[in-house]
């Protein structure tokens, strides 16, 4: 089996709502939701159970601020879409939030359910282990102040990866709406807190996720950053013109810095035609990995699952199907070299420049 290290995730969230509802977190981590009572969609993607009948050794782990007042756009007839960008949140409910969640990953690693790692030799350790090596990762800053000081306190935390911005807008940055077809050139970039973001996750060894900014943005953190271009969960604008998804010149500057992109599982995002439907095949995910590997290199492909906050092809399920993936990619002729790369060892080498490390790379 595949050890597979995962680019995102969205557990912390789905285990955050669920104690929302009177649920332990830690317990539902580690023996799975079905044992909270929760059916269908609720049961999510990710619990270490699952994560070991998949081979999911590991991943990043996303601390995200839910914008409530989000409401997806409906397909037309032709079945193009244009959500409206999430409203800005405010700071302080959303440092309470994402100190409730890092509370979460801490009390999982206390009850032995992960390790949330800090240096690519706890992750190393841990997948050899057999413990879910945890990389504590923020999705959208507006749990952090303009003067970067909790920055440092989350960096103290664990916290090792963060995207500037998600799909609203904030004080670091723009982020790029839900649509289809749409450039991801839909506005502004960095601001000048933003940039100083990124000179200041440089200087840290945190890693910068490019995933949900605009293009503009995107070039912003390419002129600025001294860390190859990492784009955790988006796939290619040229198969699937979604907003969130990369152009080819975009994917060309990401090979230029020998960064990675990881495959987003989203169907909406897989999908030629872009629709929201489960019943998505295997060939779309194959389609958008050869696409990628065309442009970056078998060096810069990754998985990127979107576990947890995205509709994910029926095929793969949850975690505990991710070796269809990997069997997906044997019938397509990749050789077992080539997906260790894509499973695990490009995260781990995009990792280690990041964080100014040694790359830790698995037998």
């Amino acid at each position: 089996m595949q050890q597979i290290f995962d680019g995102h995730n969205d557990v912390l969230l789905r285990l955050w709502r669920h104690a929302g509802r009177g649920t332990d977190p830690v317990a539902e981590f580690i023996n799975g939701p079905a044992a909270a009572g929760y059916a269908g969609y609720e049961t999510g993607h990710i619990d270490k159970v699952r994560a070991g009948q998949g081979g999911l050794a590991g991943g990043l782990c996303a601390i995200y601020i839910p914008s409530g007042n989000l409401e997806f756009d409906r397909p037309d007839a032709n079945g193009h879409y244009v959500t409206p960008l999430a409203a800005p949140l405010e700071r302080r409910p959303s440092l309470d939030i994402a100190l409730q969640m890092m509370a979460i990953a801490l009390r999982i690693e206390r009850a032995g359910g992960w390790r949330i790692c800090r240096s690519c030799a706890d992750i190393a350790d841990s997948m050899e282990a057999r413990v879910f090596a945890a990389v504590l990762h923020m999705e959208g800053c507006e749990a952090i102040d303009e003067d970067l000081a909790a920055l440092e306190t989350f960096h103290a935390a664990g916290l090792r990866s963060l995207g500037p911005v998600w799909s609203r807008n904030n004080i670091f940055g723009h982020g790029v709406p839900f649509a289809y077809p749409m450039s991801p050139d839909t506005g502004p970039g960095l601001t000048e807190a933003g940039k100083r973001l990124v000179r200041e996750c440089n200087r840290l060894g945190i890693l910068i996720d490019l995933a949900h900014i605009t293009e503009k943005g995107f070039w912003d953190v390419a002129e600025l950053s001294d860390q190859p271009l990492v784009v955790s969960h988006s796939n290619a604008h040229a198969i699937t013109p979604v907003a969130r998804n990369l152009t080819d010149r975009q994917l060309d500057a990401v090979c230029e810095s020998k960064g990675i992109v990881g495959l987003n599982f989203a169907v909406g995002m897989l999908r030629q035609d872009g629709q929201e439907k489960s019943a998505t095949s295997m060939s779309d995910m194959i389609r958008h990995i050869d696409h990628l590997v065309a442009r970056l290199g078998i060096d810069g492909v990754a998985i990127g699952s979107d576990f947890d906050g995205a509709m994910i092809p029926a095929e793969i399920g949850d975690a505990a199907g991710l070796q269809k993936l990997v069997e997906g990619l044997r019938d397509a002729g990749y050789g077992e070299a080539d997906i260790a790369k894509v499973a695990r060892d490009n995260w781990l080498r995009v990792l280690a420049s990041a964080w100014k490390e040694a790359p830790q790379v698995q037998a």
